[in-house]
């Protein structure tokens, strides 16, 4: 090669070096569709699904994240309600939803972990259709009764279901909740009919209106009612004794069995842009951290702060599960 070859050869590659490297250095400054979506959005409503009738805790709270996200932002976020079919209709309708980061979905424990262990077929893949962006919160259940009944402990409860069997009915709208309470029966003997309910709230009016007396759900649900007297607290789920209601007994102090957690995590369609979850969980994370919205909407709505990277709150699924389908085939509960 002549010398002027190899100078147009040094200069070509020279050349091409030059584009690789101002490639590389736009590829760090220029963001990509994907960043430059995440940066640009909302631009119009979001949606949040919530498999659960309005009125009750996770309504709720959902409603007042939903407020401090839509400040952030400026644009709003509509909690739309779903419940029914085990809250397997709202699963299903944040599993078909377009993955844009218009529908984000709130979800507690059944139709993520253990419904796939409780139906013959789920309109959904609860392992793989949903983008787990943060744990929002440990519901802290209560054992209560319509006062009424006079009842205020375990064996109280007992005692009164054997003296008028097949009497007794209790509520709930949790399968958690439904074994806990199906196991009490079995080891005491006595017969409390179960009443399906959609949410926290529908309880919580029957409980009142002394058509099902006895319950079995989450405390936000009715602290007035336990405060005011009208609902009477037996027990509650927690490891330790709530600043609450110091004088309720733990149910490991009730009854010596220890509970299992229910949550309320904040989900996506899978395939929804990560940098959209990245950034939604980091406001999320900044609203449940600040001080004075933990007070009001944590500490006295009797609700545990959960939180967690999208990663920790997959691998807390991962065990979640597990123990899930441990529980259902000690239930010994047939497919619905």
């Amino acid at each position: 090669m002549t010398s002027l070859g190899r100078g147009n050869a040094v200069k070509h590659k020279s050349g091409w070096a030059v584009i690789a490297i101002a490639a590389m250095w736009l590829s760090s400054v220029v963001p990509s569709p994907a960043q430059t979506s995440a940066q640009n959005w909302p631009m119009r409503a979001v949606r949040i699904i919530i498999p659960l009738a309005a009125g009750g805790g996770g309504d709720i709270f959902t409603r007042l994240l939903a407020e401090e996200l839509q400040k952030k932002f400026g644009q709003p976020f509509l909690v739309e309600n779903r419940p029914g079919g085990g809250l397997n209709i709202g699963a299903r309708a944040c599993a078909e939803s377009a993955p844009d980061g218009y529908t984000l979905c709130v979800m507690s424990s059944e139709p993520v972990a253990y419904n796939q262990f409780l139906f013959k077929s789920l309109p959904f893949n609860p392992e793989k259709d949903f983008a787990p962006i943060t744990n929002l919160f440990f519901n802290l259940e209560a054992l209560v009764t319509n006062a009424k009944l006079n009842v205020k402990t375990i064996p109280e409860l007992v005692a009164l279901a054997k003296a008028k069997p097949g009497t007794l009915s209790y509520g709930t709208f949790s399968f958690v909740l439904v074994q806990w309470m199906e196991k009490l029966k079995k080891r005491e003997g006595i017969d409390i009919v179960r009443v399906p309910f959609r949410s926290g709230n529908e309880v919580v009016n029957a409980i009142m209106s002394g058509s099902t007396p006895v319950a079995m759900l989450g405390l936000s649900n009715m602290l007035e009612q336990v405060r005011s007297g009208h609902i009477t607290g037996i027990a509650l789920s927690a490891n330790a004794r709530s600043p609450l209601f110091p004088n309720l007994p733990t149910l490991k102090e009730a009854s010596g069995e220890d509970y299992p957690v229910t949550f309320f995590g904040l989900f996506a369609p899978v395939g929804t842009p990560r940098p959209i979850i990245d950034r939604v969980h980091a406001e999320v994370t900044r609203i449940a951290n600040d001080p004075a919205f933990k007070q009001k909407n944590y500490i006295e709505r009797a609700i545990e702060p959960a939180g967690g990277t999208p990663e920790q709150f997959s691998q807390f699924l991962v065990r979640t599960r597990a123990a899930a389908a441990l529980i259902a085939k000690e239930s010994g509960q047939e497919l619905q």
